[in-house]
């Protein structure tokens, strides 16, 4: 009787996710090999071997599959993509340098299964290997989508918190107790109740009620978006100078987006980016336009676009942005990420991008009570 192969199967880090996908993968029956955290040695591995002019987000995850490869890994699960970006090449792309340099490694590549629900189904079977029933795999899925809702909510609050804090540092640190509380987590009914005890404890950090405090909000690509060693930790380091982040995508609203129907955010941001990209341009070229719109609209203070250094969508995007902060008078800055960006040049340019912003919006303050 043949040996029954076992897939050790690993996906992209893109921030706390992998805690949602780990229960996943392991309740269909897998080993899974976690990716771990993308530091100097992922990238300058991915920098070897892939293309010179490939972005930043291709480089990294290929360095990320050497690295799990090198401890057993034999399966990637990854998502595609369409229209005109190259990320929906990137499976076929790193399967084959990795094949060049000696790694047998299969993989499963979820397309969007609004387009490819066959597809869908037959990645499902193959990660199926505990051969559970339709129901208990729907279950499986279920409680995976509530611990990545839980990520996303705690997440999201931290960007509220961190800001206001009284002491440098608390809300990251407690943030990471937090973090081990949901990983523990695997009922629905544990899950939500970590995901409240994380949020309470949150709300304990003593906060400075005076403080100035200024709006930012995220666009971009969504790999250097979800990613913080991708983007060096933007939002801690906005966080520390007294910026209220709101990023313009999580993984759950970007899920939604391409398996279910787009939300009405989306939709939203389609609308606004309409009169000046009204055609998709690949990638969330189009989004990143949109949502700038929307934040100006609501009154932030300013908005950040990172980009992998040469994405198309993105440079399309940086273009049209320049016209549309004109009009709104909206402060925009811009980083193309690549190998050679550095934390040091990133939190200058931020500094003084935050104290252009407070100084505005105290003479706008001044302006109004006078």
């Amino acid at each position: 009787m043949p040996n029954k192969v076992i897939n050790k199967v690993t996906f992209p880090h893109m921030g706390e996710s992998f805690r949602a996908f780990k229960m996943l993968l392991e309740d269909l029956g897998n080993e899974v090999i976690l990716p771990p955290r993308p530091s100097r040695k992922t990238l300058d591995l991915g920098v070897q071997y892939a293309p010179e002019f490939a972005c930043l987000p291709l480089k990294i995850l290929l360095g990320t599959y050497m690295e799990t490869a090198q401890k057993g890994a034999n399966l990637i699960v990854t998502s595609g993509g369409v229209g005109p970006c190259r990320a929906g090449q990137y499976a076929q792309l790193h399967k084959a340098i990795l094949s060049e340099q000696g790694y047998d490694m299969d993989m499963v590549v979820f397309e969007p299964p609004k387009l490819y629900p066959l597809d869908f189904i037959r990645n499902v079977r193959k990660l199926n290997v505990a051969r559970l029933s339709y129901r208990a795999v729907y279950q499986c899925i279920k409680r995976s989508w509530r611990k990545l809702k839980a990520l996303d909510s705690l997440e999201k609050y931290t960007h509220v918190i961190r800001p206001r804090e009284q002491q440098t540092g608390v809300t990251s640190r407690i943030y990471k107790d937090v973090l081990a509380w949901i990983d523990q987590a695997n009922s629905i009914k544990e899950i939500k109740e970590a995901e409240n005890a994380g949020l309470n404890e949150l709300q304990k950090i003593p906060q400075d009620q005076y403080r100035i405090i200024v709006k930012v909000g995220l666009v971009g690509e969504i790999y250097v978006l979800l990613e913080p060693a991708s983007n060096l930790e933007i939002e801690e380091t906005l966080g520390n100078l007294g910026v209220e982040v709101e990023r313009s995508m999580f993984l759950t609203g970007w899920t939604v987006d391409n398996t279910i129907k787009e939300t009405t955010e989306l939709l939203n941001a389609k609308d606004a980016a309409s009169p000046y990209l009204p055609e998709m341009v690949g990638g969330h070229g189009r989004d990143s336009v949109g949502h700038t719109i929307l934040y100006s609209q609501r009154g932030f203070d300013g908005v950040i676009q990172l980009a992998p250094f040469t994405c198309i969508p993105e440079i399309v995007a940086k273009t049209v942005l320049n016209t549309v902060g004109k009009e709104y008078n909206m402060p925009i800055l811009t980083f193309f990420l690549d190998e050679q960006t550095g934390k040091a040049g990133i939190a200058t340019r931020l500094e003084a991008f935050v104290d252009l912003m407070k100084r505005k919006q105290k003479f706008r303050t001044s302006t109004a009570n006078s």
